[in-house]
């Protein structure tokens, strides 16, 4: 939080004055009727008027104070900064068929493999990631994002018989591979492809983009050295070639 008029602070000063003034005025107030004496009423019981007397001046000091505050005109500031990273595009096709229900891993194929896929999108923080669920049919669970507590939470929502059962894989990759291709980043110095990597931790499937690859230098074409056929002698005579 800033002050646009800050210089208007300095009247906070006035409050500790007007508490000292209080308190000397209460200090020095006389009564205003002489008795000769207060012995009858000194045991009386006090009321919470007593106790609230100072209240009207508590209230006066906070509305000074206030005034004050309001005059420097508080302001809060958002400040926001950019950074760029770099990353890659990275979509997920999962099996939800019912032969995930298997228990051949615990609990079951589909939490093992919701398992692994949580734990590989919380490894990777820099990057877009998708999701793609399939049995009979294929669908978009997730388009990519870097949001990773909205793919956590798709990602836990998924479970079998949601689509029509089987084991379309070919869709799901299929599917996988045009949610690439709708990408909006830039592929250097390929055109943006893409590739299937089985996790052999759980049914999952991963399609990466290929989106930064460092094409390797071409090598020095071999220079062709011709060869005088007078070189070259018949095979069944057992000799070498040279070349």
């Amino acid at each position: 939080m800033q002050f646009a008029s800050p210089y208007f602070l300095w009247l906070l000063a006035v409050i500790p004055l007007m508490v000292v003034y209080y308190v000397w005025r209460t200090r020095q107030g006389g009564a205003s009727i002489q008795v000769s004496t207060i012995d009858g009423v000194a045991e009386a019981p006090r009321t919470v008027r007593y106790y609230l007397r100072h209240l009207p001046f508590a209230l006066r000091c906070a509305a000074v104070a206030l005034l004050i505050v309001a005059l420097a005109r508080p302001q809060s500031v958002d400040e926001g900064s950019t950074s760029n990273t770099e990353g890659i595009d990275i979509v997920l096709a999962i099996d939800i068929s019912t032969s995930m229900l298997a228990q051949d891993l615990q609990p079951d194929r589909i939490q093992a493999a919701k398992q692994v896929a949580g734990n590989f999108i919380a490894d990777r923080p820099g990057d877009r990631i998708g999701l793609v669920a399939f049995a009979g049919e294929a669908f978009t669970q997730s388009p990519l994002t870097t949001d990773q507590g909205t793919l956590q939470t798709l990602l836990g929502r998924l479970r079998s018989g949601v689509v029509e059962d089987g084991t379309a894989i070919g869709n799901g990759l299929a599917t996988a591979i045009n949610r690439l291709r709708e990408s909006d980043a830039t592929s250097m110095p390929m055109e943006r492809s893409a590739c299937a990597t089985w996790l052999p931790q759980a049914p999952l499937v991963c399609v990466p983009s290929m989106k930064r690859i460092s094409m390797p230098k071409a090598r020095p074409a071999a220079k062709e050295t011709s060869t005088p056929e007078s070189e070259f002698h018949d095979s069944t005579t057992n000799s070498t070639a040279t070349v």
